[in-house]
């Protein structure tokens, strides 16, 4: 705590006009609606003072807690007094180069980028039109959705990796795409800064309309207007996460304000006033009911907080071309 402490108050000397939170409710930071009070919440207005937050960070043997949009996160009640958050929220450039990739920063919706592709004429990004989460968030996990997913699309992604403050652009081939997982997800220690996307020229009519398509799926068959952090589960191999779950009897149980999804049994859903207890308890319910009942193990998707974060060194360097300061920013808008 002593040296989060000194942290912060460097934080403030060095960046004396960026947005920094104490003691701010994360319940207002995630789609769960669930979490108490974060000690420290920085939102850099760009990528060079990321970095420079990250470096004190590491002057004091910290590692950030990197937060997009808070889609798949379960935050405790407890709050996080341990942790120094840096939110991408403000990194928010997004443009098209002049080869035809688009280049995302990555604090961009998802959502934001898809529309950005079919204004342009893109075609690939069709599916993630409805996913709720950031660029940084999509490129960690490789979100996916109606067949579609982030590793289709990707070209390189650069980040800021902890261990040596050096940025490296990472190609697709070396991002170890997997189904929601990553290089970055398995290798802690790199912050995504910024994603170029590789896609195909199409009719910008014909893109809106599978858009919409694919987003009308979306609202009758899940629970939107409820607060949750989508899919609960993982799709186990061989299996539907949500139909095992309301093959065991589950669909629309209940712990506190906490509830298995009465319109889709693979999502968890917040009621009214559920705690993060309230959501653990639930979902450890019913991934062991499941496999008492099919011999399947759900994982689960939801990142439940807080982690054993720690600074750590994995290696002298990535499986990238380091890149220089200059390089940092990204192209400009058009």
């Amino acid at each position: 705590m002593e040296n989060l402490e000194k942290a912060i108050a460097a934080v403030k000397e060095a960046l004396p006009g960026m947005s920094l939170l104490e003691n701010e409710p994360l319940a207002g930071h995630c789609s769960f609606r669930i979490g108490g009070p974060a000690r420290a919440l920085a939102a850099p207005e760009d990528m060079t003072s990321l970095s420079r937050v990250c470096s004190i960070l590491k002057d004091h043997h910290l590692a950030p807690f990197i937060l997009g949009n808070g889609t798949n996160l379960l935050f405790p009640d407890e709050g996080l007094q341990d942790l120094f958050l840096i939110s991408t929220e403000k990194l928010q450039r997004l443009t098209l180069l002049p080869d035809g990739a688009v280049y995302a920063e990555a604090g961009v919706s998802l959502s934001k980028l898809a529309s950005f592709a079919q204004q342009n004429g893109l075609a690939g990004l069709e599916f993630a039109s409805g996913i709720p989460g950031s660029v940084g968030g999509g490129c960690f996990i490789n979100a996916g959705a109606y067949g579609g997913e982030i590793k289709d699309v990707i070209e390189s992604v650069v980040c800021l990796y902890l261990g040596d403050q050096g940025l490296y652009e990472m190609p697709a081939d070396k991002c170890e795409y997997g189904y929601r997982k990553s290089w970055f997800s398995t290798h802690p220690g790199c912050v995504i800064l910024s994603a170029v996307f590789r896609l195909q020229p199409g009719d910008k009519d014909e893109i809106a309309a599978k858009m919409r398509e694919m987003n009308e799926k979306r609202r009758q068959k899940q629970p939107l207007e409820l607060p949750s952090a989508g899919s609960a589960f993982k799709r186990p191999e061989g299996h539907f996460a949500g139909a095992l779950i309301e093959q065991a009897g589950l669909k629309g149980y209940t712990v506190g304000g906490a509830q298995v999804s009465e319109k889709h049994a693979g999502f968890v859903v917040n009621v009214g006033g559920a705690t993060s207890h309230d959501v653990y308890d639930l979902m450890m319910h019913v991934r062991n009911t499941v496999y008492r009942q099919s011999g399947v193990q759900l994982e689960p998707e939801v990142i439940i907080l807080p982690p054993d974060y720690k600074l750590e060194d994995h290696g002298p360097a990535l499986h990238g071309n380091r890149i220089t300061i200059n390089n940092m920013e990204g192209p400009q808008e058009n």
